[in-house]
């Protein structure tokens, strides 16, 4: 039986942001709360730690309580995420989810973590969502490992090399904040 204290949070907050002009996707706001500190309540219960990678402005996670920790390997987009994360894990599992997510259901770790094997992948109405999974952070950082060192940076790749299930979310879109019209149809504001 998994504990709450065996799973880290890690959200994937190291992207440049250019489909948005840029803006720092972890600090746009929606009703007043900052979308980093949106998802990091949303799994404060069901997490024991909670690691933010992001690779600019750490000082303004550091002044909400949470650990931002940067890219060891910058420009290799989510990977590097992943890699910086897993390298700072101190659990054996880390749930990943990316901070431009919309929506999550109540049940995304529990569900992830029931999906059998050494961790999970989500998989949404509209299909593999890669960055939401679960992993057992010894065959994460293998996995990263060995596939930063072929330089094919994509996490598909990377989670070939685990395998990891699918647990399939019907009826749910978790949705992503990538554009303007994104943003404007959830309800988000710049910081």
């Amino acid at each position: 039986m998994m504990l709450h204290g065996d799973v880290t949070l890690g959200i994937l907050a190291g992207g440049r942001g250019s489909r948005l002009g840029g803006r720092d996707k972890a600090w746009l706001q929606r009703d007043g709360i900052a979308q980093v500190l949106r998802i990091a309540r949303r799994f404060d219960g069901e997490c024991g730690a909670t690691l933010v990678s992001a690779n600019r402005d750490l000082h303004r996670y550091a002044a909400h309580g949470l650990l931002a920790v940067e890219d060891r390997v910058f420009d290799i987009g989510p990977l590097g995420g992943l890699d910086a994360l897993a390298s700072a894990c101190a659990t054996p599992w880390l749930l990943t989810i990316p901070v431009d997510v919309v929506n999550t259901s109540d049940c995304l770790l529990r569900t992830l973590a029931s999906a059998g094997g050494e961790g999970a992948v989500a998989e949404d109405d509209d299909g593999l969502q890669p960055l939401v999974a679960f992993y057992r952070v010894e065959l994460l950082r293998d996995a990263v490992d060995a596939t930063i060192a072929t330089n094919d940076f994509s996490i598909q790749a990377m989670q070939a090399r685990i395998p990891l299930p699918r647990a399939r979310f019907a009826g749910l879109r978790f949705g992503n904040l990538n554009t303007p019209e994104d943003l404007r149809l959830a309800g988000y504001a710049d910081d």
